[in-house]
């Protein structure tokens, strides 16, 4: 597997905690200068001082402005060669009970934070002999899911940007990918299993259970199998691979 150029420039939203900080790790190790960006200054200057990250740019992927000033100001340092658009949240409702707040909500982190993010990217990357776009959607961007309705129209539109986008691309050496990771052992999910365990009463194990039964290999994937996957994207050998959703869900999809 070819590895990346020489010290690009990576961008990791979200990538305090979870997957963001696995795949921050992955790219330090792999030769990249890291920027993650977040909400929390704390997690992300822990990330830095634990060696995940080399920068730290504190931002809401939902307000266009101030991610956008993040990013300049990181540009600034660097010039960014790989976005690698993590950020995100899950809220679970019936749809009966997902009213037009919920919506936007799941929209404007899941769908617009990743168009907001791009946006500011793209016109400086676009040009450069190097480019790699990864949004980080779900296996809820590839099929559907009950009492998350929001959040699953939210990663199917982020699945829809990236094959839409890559095609635009396709003349550059930009690349524009999603990965779609099944149930995954982060934080995220944590809440998920703590949010069964109060309406059913199970147990955190038979919680953890009913998580891990979507996947045939009856587990939860590691935040470490969804950052080997971008770094495989963000190679030089991975310059064909564009347009993709792929899905690292232990054959769920």
């Amino acid at each position: 597997m070819s590895g990346l150029p020489h010290s690009p420039h990576a961008l990791v939203t979200g990538g305090g905690r979870g997957i963001g900080r696995a795949i921050a790790a992955a790219l330090v190790e792999a030769g990249a200068t890291v920027t993650v960006l977040g909400r929390d200054a704390a997690t992300l200057e822990d990330a830095v001082s634990a060696g995940a990250a080399h920068f730290a740019a504190v931002a809401d992927v939902s307000d266009e402005t101030s991610l956008k000033t993040a990013i300049a100001e990181a540009s600034a340092r660097k010039p960014i060669d790989i976005l690698i658009a993590n950020a995100g949240s899950a809220e679970s409702a019936p749809f009966s009970k997902s009213d037009s707040a919920l919506f936007t909500r799941m929209m404007d982190v899941n769908f617009m934070g990743v168009v907001h993010a791009v946006s500011a990217v793209l016109p400086g990357m676009k040009d450069r002999p190097y480019g790699r776009i990864v949004a980080i959607a779900s296996t809820a961007g590839l099929k559907g899911y009950a009492y998350v309705s929001a959040y699953t129209a939210a990663k199917h539109a982020v699945v829809g940007l990236v094959r839409s986008l890559a095609l635009e691309m396709a003349g550059s050496n930009v690349t524009v990918n999603a990965v779609c990771p099944g149930f995954t052992d982060t934080d995220l999910v944590a809440g998920s299993i703590e949010n069964i365990m109060k309406k059913t009463g199970r147990s955190r194990e038979q919680a953890i259970a009913e998580l891990a039964k979507h996947n045939p290999q009856g587990r939860l994937i590691s935040p470490r199998e969804v950052a080997d996957t971008v770094l495989w994207l963000c190679g030089e050998g991975a310059g064909a691979i564009t347009g993709q959703a792929i899905a690292v869900a232990g054959a769920e999809i």
